[in-house]
């Protein structure tokens, strides 16, 4: 494995990190993040860390945006360029990034309100995917994604579970193919075992992945 880099001559990776519980105290996921992100930070202290809080809410997408994103860049007017603007904002902190945490409560078996409405923002044809006549193909190639999932009930990987096989499956289809799900799942039943072996797991996970990481800035 190499050595970090000292703070001196280190290359930023550069993280994107998505919070979607509705919760700041007492978030589950948000500690899980927090974990991840402290120890990302102790490999490489140059890190270049780009927040992203989606609870507070994001706009949907509606008529004006799909008209404004159907129209030809050169073409749009001064008022489609600003029903993309925000969604322009999004793509560019993820296409931006080389590594992607989700940090997402289950709610419901599925994603928050807030965590599909990123995604319908960053999800652009021509931007982040382009149909081809072989079919659709992801632009976001070469990042690594971690989710980050906690659940009261749900068990992740079941058969309840459409909140993990849903976002593997959309980031994939944006081209971000290497998506590790770590869960604190069941929480209201398991308590402290699921956060406990969640925070053991993203040790593993980093502890594997680390020399990739490095390479890859």
């Amino acid at each position: 494995m190499q050595a970090s880099p000292s703070p001196s001559t280190a290359t930023k990776l550069r993280v994107l990190r998505v919070d979607a519980s509705a919760r700041d105290e007492g978030s589950v996921s948000r500690r899980l993040a927090d974990q991840m992100l402290d120890a990302l930070g102790e490999r490489m202290p140059e890190l270049a860390l780009v927040r992203r809080d989606v609870a507070p809410g994001l706009p949907l997408v509606d008529a004006a945006w799909v008209d404004a994103n159907l129209t030809d860049p050169e073409a749009r007017t001064a008022a489609q360029r600003q029903a993309l603007a925000k969604s322009d904002e999004l793509v560019g902190e993820l296409m931006a990034a080389d590594v992607l945490v989700i940090a997402t409560p289950i709610y419901n078996f599925g994603v928050p309100a807030s965590l599909k409405a990123w995604i319908d923002q960053v999800a652009r044809a021509r931007l982040t995917f382009r149909y081809t006549e072989y079919g659709p193909e992801g632009l976001l190639t070469g990042k690594k994604a971690y989710v980050l999932a906690a659940s009261g009930g749900t068990e992740v990987g079941s058969a309840i579970d459409f909140a993990t096989p849903w976002l593997k499956f959309v980031l994939g289809f944006l081209g971000i193919a290497d998506v590790e799900v770590i869960a604190a799942d069941r929480g209201m039943t398991r308590g402290d075992t699921a956060r406990q072996q969640a925070s053991e797991r993203i040790a593993q996970v980093l502890a594997r992945d680390w020399p990739a990481l490095a390479e890859a800035v």
